[in-house]
């Protein structure tokens, strides 16, 4: 059976690409059937009688025209119907007996119905089966109860129904393809989409860890550098946080890269992303590479979720990179997390005068911290304000939500970006 069903693939693949071709041997096919009907008495309850009469050759002329009218029914569907019924009720008033032309009639009815909607269906095939009953009851040469009279009645309204059945189904199939189409798309759209989120949040991540350690290796060994000939004991505690700044940066770096790997791998990372349980470490590190930091975090027992708790973190570190960088060299450091009602409130604030104007500040600028931390906040739920401060220095203002919960960014997070930026 299957190598039987695998056989007529390639013919029914040539058959669709090639209709025309299919419609004239359908004419054919129907042109056959109807003459040798034409031969046929009918014999009631009795199998029909061949040979007992021939058709005139008016009749076989009516048969060829209403045949080859077939051949047009796919470009021109109501006008090969109307066609074939004209020629149909002509039969059914000038011969005697008729020949059986509406079978013509029955094939141009189901394709109409076929590739039209269903009020045209009901419409037309009524009209049509009206048209060729009364034609055949009341100018019929047999009785108008006979069963040739029924019938006509009968093929035409199964025509227009079979073509109906096959218009709803052709219309379910495209439905339903449309709708694999539709959910394959959305799927690639989701799955870029995932992609594109998950780049940019690794992107953070490395742009945080690389902008605070490099910093501080870079404070770390210009003050080893002016302090070698003169202080050795102050330039080796300077080269000591360096190291100790590199083995840092290498591992946080080996972590996030880590997240890159195949579930499974041993080497993946276990330990989890950092947040403000390891901010006084976060915070001697800038206090060792010379700014004073002072920190006010409450309610240390009530952790943030985990999103939020990473978020906190990321922006402190950048903040505090921010002030190393581009405060000045006498500057100084307020931080404060505090849980007001369903948020976070996290603070960053210097007293510096700025050496250089951040990255940020211009538009088209290079530096990404701020844009960061926007992002960060934003896909959390919360705001974020970033500016000067009033008398000197910068203000870094975060509200985080406690609750676990992200939305699509609604617009732009109000920052005033004339502050420095890594």
């Amino acid at each position: 059976m299957t190598t039987l069903g695998t056989g007529f693939v390639r013919p029914r693949r040539w058959l669709r690409g090639h209709p025309l071709a299919f419609d004239r041997g359908l004419a054919v096919a129907v042109l056959a059937c109807m003459i040798c009907a034409s031969f046929a008495e009918p014999n009631p309850g009795h199998e029909p009688i061949f040979g007992a009469r021939t058709p005139e050759p008016s009749s076989v002329l009516l048969m060829v025209l209403a045949a080859g009218a077939l051949v047009m029914r796919r470009r021109s569907p109501m006008a090969v119907l109307a066609a074939t019924g004209l020629l149909s009720a002509v039969e059914f008033v000038l011969m005697d007996p008729p020949a059986p032309v509406v079978m013509s009639t029955v094939i141009a009815l189901f394709t109409v119905a076929s590739r039209t909607d269903r009020p045209t269906t009901w419409r037309v095939g009524l009209l049509t089966m009206g048209v060729l009953t009364v034609a055949a009851m009341v100018v019929g040469n047999t009785p108008w109860y006979s069963q040739e009279n029924l019938g006509v009645l009968a093929w035409t309204g199964l025509a227009g129904a079979a073509g109906d059945a096959v218009r709803s189904r052709r219309a379910f199939i495209d439905a339903i393809r449309e709708r694999a189409e539709r959910a394959e798309r959305t799927r690639e759209e989701e799955a870029r989409r995932r992609v594109a989120e998950e780049r940019l949040r690794i992107a953070r991540d490395l742009h945080d860890v690389v902008a605070h350690h490099i910093a501080l290796v870079n404070v770390q060994a210009g003050v080893a550098a002016h302090v070698m000939d003169k202080r050795p004991d102050q330039a080796k505690e300077a080269l000591a946080h360096v190291r100790e700044a590199s083995r840092s940066a290498l591992n946080e770096l080996r972590a996030t890269v880590g997240l890159l790997r195949q579930s499974g791998d041993p080497e993946a990372p276990t330990e989890p992303a950092p947040g403000l349980a390891v901010l006084d470490t976060l915070v001697d590190t800038f206090r060792n590479a010379g700014l004073p930091v002072e920190v006010a975090c409450a309610d240390r027992d009530s952790p943030l979720p985990a999103a939020a708790d990473l978020a906190a973190y990321r922006i402190i570190q950048e903040a505090l990179t921010n002030v190393r960088k581009h405060a000045g060299g006498d500057a100084k450091a307020e931080v404060s997390v505090v849980r007001v009602g369903e948020t976070a409130e996290i603070t960053v604030l210097d007293n510096g005068r700025g050496t250089e104007p951040g990255p940020a500040a211009s538009s088209d600028g290079g530096g990404h911290g701020l844009i960061g931390m926007r992002e960060r906040v934003t896909a959390l739920g919360g705001t974020l304000t970033a500016g000067p401060r009033y008398g000197g220095g910068f203000r870094v203002h975060a509200i985080l939500p406690v609750t676990s919960r992200t939305r699509a960014p609604e617009g732009p997070v109000t920052a005033e970006t004339t502050g420095g930026s890594a």
